[in-house]
């Protein structure tokens, strides 16, 4: 094998569409959680009454999206994620190619471009998180799939053992010190009001607040919540992978149960940690780390619950122009995910309209929803065109240390 053959990437034959399908829905699901975090104050994010409307239409608005999306699609795309490491390293394995070697520089530059895109453009990037994740879960690939799936579910365990530690514990303290630990120096009033101000300014001003931000979700919240929680879910991921699930093998039955089960469960699951948040009044601490126990975990089950829709929807061939729209959004994920912050923060931030803090929760939906439209219709058109995303194209350069042809042959 020529060290040409070796280096290159593997072609657009081998790909499994049904898992370019659900990372397509993946990708479009984030934005209705991300949305919120591009044009609201991050205490919004975690309260919703800290700011803006929360009444009828608003109300629904954001009620649908806890219930729906918020963490239901991070965990389908970070579960695609781990599938696609072993996708793509038993590819590679079955060709001959130095497969640690391609995984880690893949990794690395996709770190690379994560730092990119959490200083200079939004603060609540998820792609250095993967790429530290990637780095680590790829030595567990050739494991079983029950022992992939058992560490995974161990791994995302650990997540709810250390906030539940640590909300008895601020529970036992007495409140005026419980909530010095939670507010951390500052006020939520002054929180706010920083990043109004940073936001609604010029891109240098908004440094101020995108640098901190983007380090505090980098080391605490990597360390204490995404680290366990994303890894796990690529193993779980993993396991998924190995079982046939993101390649709708499995039986017709099995994904009915899979989405009953979404229904039936994760949804009450989910409805009834919505319920718990309301009835303490927001209590912080008692939000962030007891109640939001029944999201946590019951968004795992949502999420296997949109993944065997879109399985389904797979296996009857029906809905073949949806198909092809999130297909086409799923294999450009990097670029499109890129693409809605370049968007978002020039509707949003003060280098752009500046609509920070103004638009309330309906008006979000509607970004949403014209976003998603432009981008499954924009996504076929690229790829009628062209072999890879734009960033995709980058990537894989960058991976290969060649360019890529990028135009379709006529």
């Amino acid at each position: 094998m020529t060290t040409t053959t070796a280096m290159a990437p593997l072609g657009e034959d081998r790909r499994i569409g049904s898992i370019d399908v659900l990372r397509g829905l993946a990708l479009l699901g984030i934005l209705v959680l991300n949305i919120q975090a591009f044009s609201m104050p991050f205490e919004a994010y975690v309260n919703p009454t800290a700011w803006g409307d929360l009444t009828g239409a608003n109300y629904l608005a954001w009620y649908m999206g806890q219930l729906l999306a918020d963490m239901k699609f991070m965990a389908i795309f970070s579960m695609l994620f781990g599938a696609g490491i072993v996708l793509m390293t038993e590819r590679l394995e079955a060709t001959g190619r130095p497969v640690l070697g391609i995984h880690y520089r893949r990794m690395v530059w996709l770190l690379v471009i994560g730092f990119g895109h959490a200083y200079l453009l939004w603060h609540g990037d998820i792609l250095v998180s993967y790429a530290i994740c990637g780095m680590l879960v790829v030595w567990c690939r050739r494991l079983p799939p029950v022992v992939l799936a058992l560490m995974g579910l161990a791994m995302i365990a650990v997540v709810s053992v250390l906030y539940l530690g640590f909300g008895f514990l601020l529970n036992a303290m007495p409140p005026d010190k419980a909530a010095s630990m939670m507010n951390s120096g500052s006020t939520l009033q002054e929180s706010i009001l920083w990043q109004k101000d940073g936001y609604r300014g010029g891109w240098s001003q908004q440094m101020d607040v995108r640098i901190p931000m983007a380090l505090i979700m980098q080391t605490k919240g990597f360390f204490f919540f995404v680290f366990w929680r994303a890894a796990g879910l690529m193993l779980l991921g993993m396991a998924l992978h190995k079982w046939g699930v993101f390649a709708a093998k499995r039986s017709t039955a099995f994904y009915l149960c899979l989405l009953g089960a979404g229904i039936l469960v994760g949804l009450p699951v989910v409805a009834w940690g919505l319920h718990s948040h309301e009835a303490v009044q927001w209590d912080p601490i008692t939000t962030k780390f007891l109640t939001s126990q029944y999201n946590y975990w019951g968004s795992i089950i949502v999420a296997l619950g949109w993944t065997a829709l879109i399985m389904l929807i797979v296996k009857w061939d029906i809905l073949r122009w949806l198909q092809a729209g999130l297909a086409a959004v799923g294999r450009m994920a990097l670029t499109n995910y890129l693409l809605q912050s370049i968007v978002c923060i020039t509707l949003f931030y003060g280098h752009g309209l500046g609509w920070y803090g103004s638009v309330e929760r309906t008006g979000q939906a509607m970004v949403v929803l014209v976003l998603s439209i432009a981008q499954l219709i924009w996504s076929p058109l690229w790829l009628a065109a062209f072999r890879f995303g734009p960033a995709e194209w980058v990537w894989r350069s960058l991976t290969y240390w060649r360019l890529q042809p990028m135009r379709r042959s006529a």
